[in-house]
């Protein structure tokens, strides 16, 4: 490659980073909900990963307790319908829970980000992609779930697959989105006439100037991606027992309702502290990373 070209290239694989640069800084220094539900969603995640050193005794635990038992001071969340302490349940569940969906919308995140941009930058197989990630799109969510269940198992697997598919075409659509208004600027027009094969200008250019748009639309995948385990679990087609998830927790306390409510408003509010946690750290990466016309379904 003459000099000339690789001055071009040179300088096409330094403009995309500098504009992802500028606007980060301090995380939401301005955005005081969004720094709140950014403690939360910390508080949350070590739950998550250091729960079962916490001194609140095993989930599987049985004759620990009354049964039914109400909140108090030996059992703070009260006590399941076996004796259980409840709170060791909902620090598992909050595991299961993030970790099942966390692992789920990684891979879309992956995924979606490269179809996306393959989309965008190959116009004849963006077609293709386009469409099947609407056939994905047009099934109702939880009829799609309970179908991919039914024909993997239930189960983790079943669930991350079900989530993966079911979050991947909207994230497609919003990556193709961006990296349409991508690939007609001025630097990969310059890395063009400089001889950059496609691939060096989709990783080095294009990829990297749509990573904000796919942060943004992951945490919208990330709530759904919750929502999806926790149905699921719900109608016993997630994780199966002696595993517990938000979803099961809230089924299980479902038959108790009348008379230990706290069984199902527990581990209830704690799925919807979270979602909204990590909502609202989704506006604020949003605003920090000035990501305009983000397509979802709020």
């Amino acid at each position: 490659m003459s000099e000339p070209k690789q001055s071009a290239v040179n300088a096409a694989d330094q403009a995309a980073p500098a504009r992802q640069r500028r606007g980060v800084r301090i995380p939401f220094a301005d955005d005081v909900l969004a720094r709140i539900a950014l403690i939360m969603l910390i508080f949350f995640v070590s739950t998550a990963v250091f729960g079962h050193f916490l001194p609140i005794g095993a989930p599987d635990a049985i004759d620990v307790g009354p049964r039914l038992g109400a909140p108090s001071g030996n059992f703070l969340a009260g006590t399941d319908s076996l004796g259980r302490s409840e709170l060791p349940r909902l620090a598992q569940g909050v595991r299961t829970t993030l970790l099942v969906a966390g692992i789920a919308v990684l891979l879309t995140v992956l995924v979606s980000s490269l179809l996306g941009v393959l989309a965008a930058y190959f116009r004849r197989a963006g077609e293709v992609i386009t469409r099947a990630a609407d056939v994905l799109f047009s099934f109702p969510t939880i009829l799609l779930a309970i179908l991919i269940v039914a024909v993997v198992g239930p189960g983790g697997k079943g669930v991350v697959i079900s989530i993966a598919l079911i979050c991947s075409p909207l994230m497609v659509r919003v990556v193709r989105a961006a990296g349409i208004g991508v690939v007609s600027r001025d630097f990969i027009v310059a890395a063009r006439v400089g001889g950059a094969g496609h691939a060096r200008i989709l990783l080095v250019h294009v990829l990297p100037s749509v990573a904000g748009t796919a942060v943004v639309q992951g945490t919208y995948a990330l709530c759904l991606g919750m929502l999806i385990e926790s149905g699921l679990s719900f109608l016993g087609l997630g994780l199966q027992p002696p595993a517990a998830s938000l979803g099961s927790l809230v089924n299980e306390g479902s038959r108790y309702l009348p008379i230990a409510p706290w069984l199902v408003l527990a581990p209830g509010v704690l799925l919807a502290l979270i979602i909204m946690s990590v909502n609202l750290v989704g506006d604020g990466l949003r605003d920090r990373l000035d990501v305009r016309g983000v397509e979802t379904r709020r």
